[in-house]
Formats: C-alpha cells, structure tokens, sequence
C-alpha cells in the first residue's frame, strides 16, 4: 500500500481509517503466532537434528551396539590399555610349536644311492643311522571303516531250542553311520556353526560317501534327546553358584522375533530361547527366581525383579557410555569417572594377583567417595544444562549424559560391587562370549525354522560350551552321546 491509498482512505472519514488500523492488528497478530509456531518447530528440529548426529558417532567403542553395526570406514577403538610390550610371543612364552615324539608311527630310512666322491653304488651295503632325524605331522588318508555285524545263533545243549543275539541299539538299520562320523558331523555343524549343506559337503568330499541334510538334522535331533538330563544337571549348576552373568540377544524363531538367553559360569553354560525377553521369559527359564548368588548383568531392568539374589552391572557398558558422553558431549565429569572405573580395577587385579581376597576397608571407602563425588560433580554440571523443548507435550527428554548419571547413582553399589567381592566380575563378557556365536548362527542361517529347532540347538550348545569350559575334547564328548553314555560335566573343581 502506497503514500496515495492512504490519503485516500485517510479522506474517506475516521471509520475507513478505523477499518485499516484494525486489518493490520490483526494481520501482526497472524504474524506473530506464526513466527511463535516457527521458533517451536526450529527448536524441535534441532533438538532432533543434535539426536540424530550423536546417534551417527555412536558406535560399538562408545554404545551398546554391537560391532557388526559399526561403517567400514569406522575405526573404533578398544578399551583394552596397551600394554607397552610388543605383539607376539613374550620373553619365557613356551609356544606350541611341534615337538617331536619318542615313538613316531612310521619311520622312513633315507640312504644314499651312490658314493658322493666316487660313484660307487652304495645300495646293496647295509647302512647305519645318523643322529639326526626329522619328524612330519600328517594325518592318514580318510576313509570310512565299514563294520558289519553279524548275529550268532546257538542251540541249547539241555532243550536244543536256538537263541539268536541282538543287534546293539546303536545299529538300527541295514547300514547306518557310526558313532566317529556322527560326531564330526555335528561337531562341524554345531560347534563350528558350518551350515548344513556345507557340512554335508565336507563330509562328502573328506570321506567320498554322500551325506544327506536329513540325515544331519536327524543327528540333531538324535542328540538332543540324549542330552535331556545333562541339560537338567548344567541348569542346576548355574542356578546353585555363588557368581553368574546374564545375558540375551534377539533371534528369530519361525519367523518371528526371539530372544536366546544364557545364564553362564566360567564352567556352565545353559542357553535357552524364549518368545519374550523380560520377566515372562526369565520365569519360564527358571534360574533367576531360585538364584541366591551374585547376578552378574547388563541393568536390564528385569533382572533386578528378582531381590533374592544379588546383583552386579556390567562395566563395560559403562565405560563405553562414558566414552561417548565425554568425547561428543563435552562432559569431563564422564572422563573422570572412566578414569576411576579403570583405576579400581587394576588395583583390584592386582590385589587378585598378589593373593589377597579383598581391598582394605579404608581403600575401599576412599574409592566409594571419590566415586560418589564425581556423581554430584555430574549432577551439577547436568544442571547447568537446558533441556532442548521437543515441541511434544510432557516433560522434556533427559540427555544421554543425565540418564547415564542416574543410572550410576542409582546402581553405584551394584557398579561398585567387583570392588567389594573378588568373585564378581569387572564386566559381564563373559555372558556376551558365550552369545557371540549366536549372532554368526544368525547372519549364516537366517532364522531357526522351527522353535524345535531353536530348543535342540539350546540344548546342544550348552553342552558343548559347557565340557569346551571344563577342558573336554568336544568330538569325544560327542561320541560319548552317539554311544548312549554322554560324559557328565563335573560339578565341582
């Protein structure tokens, strides 16, 4: 609107002038509400905006994610402490390098065929043996021994009926596979997580005798079934000792989302697969509710339904948080805590390696303090912070730094626990050790078919995790099951 329009509207008398005052009143109003509108939405954006870049720069160095999410051009980095010695072996390593044996199975006398200074023929004059010998370690040309088993029959010398023998229950049919090749098989497939195809063709081709996939997933099931009452002795174990880590992982079952739980010692492992991941599934497994011990674990909350046993925080997950806190979101008070995480375990470590059972009780105090003020330290500076509005009702999203810090405070004794008892571990990796593999059975088979399948495959990795643990020869153990007498696990020492 131009210098005329307004002088004309001016001579139109006061109720024309009235009418435009009031128009742009009103259009200013419009205005304003829309740059109020605008500022929320720039706010809830970058709210967002700053989410989503340090959800970009978390990785497995700094998170709970899992390695296999991290970019190939993302190099994280580890939270072992380099140790200053070079890789390799150390100064008084003893190595296992091949040594030679008193008793060789063969032995091969090499002579020479003529004299080196004249040419005379040395082949028929009997020669004697040098000092030095050399020993190579081969095995010998697979093939399969066939053994066919024949039954006798006698008569009676008092009624002369005839009394025919059995057959062994381990040979049902007219020709069948033994109790050595059974257990390479499953060995292959279960341990080494070759999958079925494969182990079929490895089979194959190592002994020339076809292998068919039915008859592997027979083996399976063949195992599974011999392995009902050890199961039942190794979930026993776990339930009944002093210190246990806990963990789980999502897998799939039928197509559908489960989760594999373990519940592990440095000498038991028992895996279990169940649709759900919190306390229905921790009920239906049935270790935690009768556990009395030391529950070693990741802060899941379900775990601390259970109040009858104790409970410990894995803190490597804290150290990886605590990384990420300071590194992307500025916090020194996360760095002074890692730093102090790691300090008390190493004199914890070294207090282990020097004999002793538990840090003095002064020590162990003046660490808990300095524990405790690095908490307030963190709680003060998160107070400094202001929340970014989400442009959502309710109460504003707490930081990553601030939900870490309540969680230290709050767990701070569960945090603290591997400082105050021995038994308890640094960390709970030994439980991700143990469902490492799980996720490779994953990435190779997609997907257990059948929640059948999910159980027999529970079954016999925790068997073969268990008797790896107590220094077994796992394809002996395995013949021992084919055979129908499966070697126990040994409960103690």
């Amino acid at each position: 609107m131009n210098r005329n329009e307004i002088e004309a509207i001016y001579h139109q008398g006061v109720d024309a002038v009235i009418d435009l005052v009031e128009q742009l009143f009103r259009l200013i109003h419009a205005q304003q509400s829309q740059i109020q509108e605008q500022g929320l939405l720039i706010t809830s954006l970058t709210a967002r905006v700053e989410e989503l870049e340090q959800s970009l720069k978390q990785n497995s160095g700094n998170s709970h994610k899992p390695p296999s999410s991290d970019q190939f051009n993302k190099q994280t980095r580890s939270l072992r402490e380099s140790s200053g010695r070079q890789s390799g072996g150390q100064t008084g390593h003893t190595g296992r390098n091949l040594k030679q044996v008193a008793t060789p199975d063969k032995v091969i006398v090499h002579v020479p065929a003529a004299c080196t200074l004249c040419g005379t023929s040395l082949q028929e004059i009997e020669p004697h043996i040098a000092k030095a010998k050399r020993q190579v370690f081969d095995i010998p040309q697979l093939r399969l021994e066939v053994t066919e088993h024949q039954l006798g029959v006698t008569k009676c010398p008092c009624c002369l009926s005839e009394t025919r023998a059995q057959f062994p229950a381990a040979v049902g049919n007219l020709a069948s596979y033994g109790e050595r090749i059974k257990a390479l098989g499953l060995f292959l497939h279960k341990e080494h997580l070759v999958p079925s195809r494969r182990t079929c063709e490895i089979l194959e081709t190592l002994f020339e005798q076809p292998f068919s996939e039915g008859s592997l997933f027979n083996l399976v099931s063949e195992c599974a079934t011999e392995l009902s009452e050890i199961e039942h002795v190794i979930k026993e174990a776990v339930t009944q000792a002093a210190q246990a880590n806990f963990d789980e992982t999502g897998i799939y079952v039928e197509n559908h989302r489960a989760w594999l739980h373990v519940a592990a010692t440095d000498r038991f492992t028992f895996y279990s697969a169940h649709p759900k991941r919190g306390q229905l599934a921790l009920e239906a497994i049935g270790i935690l509710p009768e556990f009395s011990g030391t529950a070693t674990h990741d802060c899941w909350s379900s775990y601390f339904i259970y109040g009858d046993c104790q409970h410990s925080v894995c803190n490597a997950h804290n150290l990886r948080e605590l990384i990420f806190v300071h590194e992307v979101m500025n916090r020194e008070w996360a760095l002074e805590m890692k730093e102090l995480l790691k300090k008390i375990k190493q004199e914890v470590d070294q207090a282990k390696a020097e004999g002793h059972e538990k840090l003095s009780a002064q020590r162990r105090e003046s660490l808990q303090e300095q524990y405790e003020s690095i908490v307030q330290e963190g709680f003060l500076r998160e107070s400094l912070e202001q929340a970014l509005p989400s442009g959502k009702r309710g109460k504003p999203k707490q930081s990553k730094a601030k939900n870490l810090l309540d969680r230290l405070d709050k767990y701070k004794e569960e945090t603290l626990k591997f400082m105050k008892d021995f038994r308890v571990p640094f960390d709970n990796n030994l439980a991700e050790r143990d469902l490492r593999m799980m996720k490779v059975q994953q990435k190779i088979s997609g997907c257990f078919r059948t929640r059948k399948g999910a159980e027999d495959f529970c079954r016999i990795k925790s068997y073969l995790s268990t008797m790896k643990k107590q220094g077994h020869n796992l394809i002996e153990a395995l013949r021992s099951v084919f055979n129908g007498n499966p070697i126990a696990p040994t409960l103690s020492g």
